[in-house]
């Protein structure tokens, strides 16, 4: 469980969670989801997703590990009940210099005090066409985490 007070409603543990994922603190960020916890992108679809602690950070860094810089613009949260949705954009910076502006919206569900589902959506295109080819080919080489969330709601 995070380290975020017991009684945190989602809106500041998907708060949490986020100021976790843009730093990269990977340690951190584990800590906001439970092992049936299951993170997927839309645009790729629910069998490629991944499930638990390990596995979804194994899933964050084996895509953003190759980036210079990792930033978040964002510009709102919205939160009703257990749900949690932001509207923002992610900045991908990678050595050869070369900068996407993503912009995503992210849904989380929490349940118990954890991240239960998280799903970003965001244009596949911009991101394929934008990035550096050698990190698009180097996209599936690590599939450890694949987790098929297909029926997860």
């Amino acid at each position: 469980m995070s380290d975020t007070p017991a009684r945190a409603t989602p809106r500041e543990i998907v708060a949490a969670f986020t100021e976790a994922m843009y730093t990269r603190d990977w340690d951190r960020a584990r800590t906001f989801f439970g092992p049936d916890s299951v993170y997927w992108d839309v645009p790729t679809g629910p069998t490629v997703a991944a499930r638990g602690p390990e596995d979804i950070i194994a899933r964050a860094t084996s895509v953003l590990d190759a980036l210079v810089f990792y930033g978040n613009d964002h510009l709102r949260t919205v939160a009703a009940g257990d749900t949690v949705m932001t509207e923002h954009a992610e900045i991908w910076r990678f050595a050869g210099g070369e900068e996407i502006v993503l912009p995503c919206v992210s849904v989380q569900v929490v349940r118990d005090g954890v991240i239960a589902i998280w799903k970003d959506y965001w244009d596949l295109q911009a991101l394929i066409t934008k990035a550096p080819p050698s990190w698009v080919a180097s996209l599936g080489r690590d599939r450890s985490w694949l987790y098929d969330a297909t029926g997860v709601r």
